[in-house]
């Protein structure tokens, strides 16, 4: 779906190239992750794919076509949502989509439908400069599913979000999934990439560190241990073993034969640990 290679792009009035390099392909039918904390690259990425930011140096084919070559026709095949909402404000959240859904060729999504996807179908007749920021964001991934695209960026998509509805966000982008679509998902939360992404790319500095799925890059940067949490005279003591071996472990099995065991944890570690691990930044 995406083919990137040797990717540079520096800002105008800059000598530091702000994207060094990169090399990356996203499969058609994936949720890929983009993951960095501000300023690593990620949303100036995002914006050379969807031709936002050009100039770029490198190779980018989308689609199976190099992306200079695209027209307009470019945007009936994306959706985009961006991290911060643009809406027209003095429209209401229908009259939004309604607007942006008329400047496709092809069919478009109920309005209605869609806002009852993202749980604005009570805020159909709100004026969007009523809206709180979750709301927008809520409102953007709705506008950018509107023309049923085949490929979707999505930055940041649970930004100012309650639990509630963040849960209502993913399980639109699981279903996108489902459907055949291919989601490039940017973000610094590792808990939703870790959730959401079939791959992951860590990027900082505008430089990829990483390619892999959390699975394998949890199983390759986690301990093979688990560790025991037991009660012992009254107090509660825990203790870590090795997997290998755990079945004729001696003292592990006289925990389990007593009784005594409170919780069992394997110790995978964290995408947010293996990204400090790997590049030695924190996300924030």
């Amino acid at each position: 779906m995406i083919h990137v290679e040797n990717l540079i792009f520096t800002y105008a009035g800059t000598t530091e190239p702000a994207i060094k390099g990169i090399s990356f392909n996203v499969d058609a039918g994936e949720i890929f992750g983009f993951l960095g904390p501000s300023g690593a690259g990620k949303s100036t990425t995002q914006k050379i794919l969807f031709r936002l930011l050009q100039g770029f140096q490198g190779t980018v084919h989308v689609f199976g076509r190099d992306l200079r070559t695209w027209g307009y026709d470019y945007f009936e095949q994306i959706g985009v949502s961006f991290e911060m909402p643009n809406h027209y404000s003095k429209l209401t959240a229908r009259e939004n989509l309604r607007y942006f859904g008329a400047l496709y060729q092809g069919k478009v999504n109920d309005p209605d439908e869609l806002l009852a996807m993202v749980g604005l179908r009570e805020d159909a007749d709100t004026p969007v400069a009523q809206f709180s920021k979750g709301m927008k964001n809520r409102l953007s991934v709705a506008r950018a599913l509107v023309h049923n695209p085949n490929l979707l960026f999505l930055d940041e998509p649970t930004s100012g979000l309650d639990p509630v509805n963040a849960r209502k966000i993913k399980d639109l982008i699981k279903a996108q999934k489902d459907a055949g679509r291919t989601v490039f998902l940017t973000t610094h939360d590792m808990h939703i990439a870790d959730e959401l992404c079939d791959r992951v790319a860590f990027i900082v500095d505008g430089s990829i560190c990483l390619i892999d799925s959390p699975h394998e890059l949890k199983l390759r940067y986690g301990k093979a241990e688990v560790r025991v949490e037991f009660s012992v005279n009254g107090t509660i003591a825990q203790r870590d073993f090795p997997l290998a071996g755990l079945a004729d472990n001696s003292e592990f099995l006289v925990l389990l034969r007593e009784g005594s065991i409170r919780t069992l944890h394997t110790q995978e570690a964290t995408l947010e640990q293996i990204f400090i691990q790997v590049t030695g930044r924190r996300l924030e």
